[in-house]
């Protein structure tokens, strides 16, 4: 049997305040089917926490982009007199990045299958230099790996060309113009968001490709694998890092002793010398688990050093951008003290993150909720 409920309220959320409505709604009770005419006409149905996909996208923002939910929830009521709870802010934050994670997850994965057929062959007259740097940074979270930690580690790229940049009169460069991607997983998982990330940045359309990372395996074995023409470096100030490290244990923390020491390697290594570098080391020795085996590490990276080369065409030689995007991205929003996170909420804030600093909130985001 139908039945008809005239002047039915619902009471929704927008960005212009609470309103409430009041329409004819239908019913049946056998079989539980529901409608109400003008919901459909206005757009409202099937919304979550009634409130408007424009209220949620500013709910979401705010969610990505305060310290804590606590926080975003405050800064909306200043600044739209609409009062939703943090447990509210986190579940609409999480649901819009959940889906804007999808989306990206499915692109990756079709560019990643189909990149032989997509022309990344520059043309003979291009120029510029397209940069690729990634890195590793962990958050933590509410649930124990095997070993028992709750860290994860969260893997972040970033892409840029040199058209992107602005140099400084001190020699330091403004990047105005970025892609980002971040992503809690398996570096097998990662690279088709690697690979989107840098055909979002201009990949094809330059003539040098050039990726910098800390010398990890699978940044090496990544870049060979989907960026074969591409120039590696191994970042300059990791390679300083690990030597530094290596003398402090050699010399047991000899500051006069180690610093020379660290100072000679380092020179050589800049000049090109390796082969000389390595004759300061011995062929074998037993170091301490966090303690860098300096010979090994270079020899796995021994064709990503050649810093004259490099510096000669004017490429960067260090990962201060990644070391600024791991800051921008996860630091200054999931890594607050005493914050822990499930998996999946802190990759949905993750996602979110990157769309906004790559400046494609508006173009992909709102795009997916189809607000105008």
């Amino acid at each position: 049997m139908r039945r008809t409920k005239k002047s039915e309220r619902l009471s929704l959320k927008t960005l212009c305040g609470e309103l409430e409505l009041y329409r004819d709604y239908y019913y049946c009770r056998k079989c539980h089917y529901n409608e109400s005419p003008l919901d459909e006409r206005l757009g409202l149905t099937n919304l979550s926490y009634k409130m408007t996909k424009g209220l949620m996208l500013e709910a979401a923002y705010y969610g990505q982009n305060q310290s804590s939910f606590a926080d975003a929830s405050e800064m909306l009521k200043r600044a739209l007199y609409m009062e939703i709870n943090k447990e509210t802010m986190r579940t609409v934050t999480e649901d819009i990045g959940g889906m804007v994670f999808k989306a990206e997850t499915e692109k990756a994965a079709y560019v990643l299958e189909n990149m032989h057929e997509i022309e990344f062959c520059p043309a003979e007259n291009s120029k510029g230099v397209l940069y690729i740097m990634i890195d590793g940074a962990a958050v933590n979270t509410r649930i124990k790996d095997e070993k028992g930690s709750t860290w994860r580690e969260n893997k972040t790229v970033i892409a840029f060309t040199d058209k992107d940049m602005i140099k400084r009169k001190d020699g330091s460069h403004i990047i105005m113009k970025k892609e980002y991607a971040a992503f809690i997983g398996s570096a097998e998982h990662f690279r088709g968001h690697v690979l989107n990330t840098a055909i979002n940045a201009g990949y094809g359309k330059t003539r040098d490709v050039v990726i910098i990372g800390d010398g990890a395996a699978w940044i090496r074995n990544m870049g060979r694998e989907i960026f074969p023409e591409a120039v590696q470096i191994l970042d300059l100030y990791h390679l300083k890092e690990n030597i530094y490290g290596y003398a402090k244990h050699k010399f047991a923390n000899n500051e006069k002793e180690y610093v020379s020491w660290a100072e000679i390697f380092i020179d050589k290594i800049e000049k090109g010398n390796v082969k000389e570098a390595l004759q300061l080391l011995p062929e074998k020795e037993n170091l301490p688990a966090n303690v860098v085996n300096l010979r090994t590490y270079i020899n796995n990276n021994i064709d990503r050093v050649d810093y004259p080369e490099y510096k000669e065409k004017g490429y960067f030689i260090g990962s201060g951008a990644i070391e600024s995007a791991n800051k921008v991205i996860l630091q200054r929003r999931l890594k607050q003290a005493g914050m822990r996170w499930s998996v999946p909420g802190a990759q949905d804030v993750l996602s979110l993150r990157a769309k906004v600093e790559s400046n494609r909130w508006d173009s992909d985001v709102k795009t997916l909720l189809a607000v105008s």
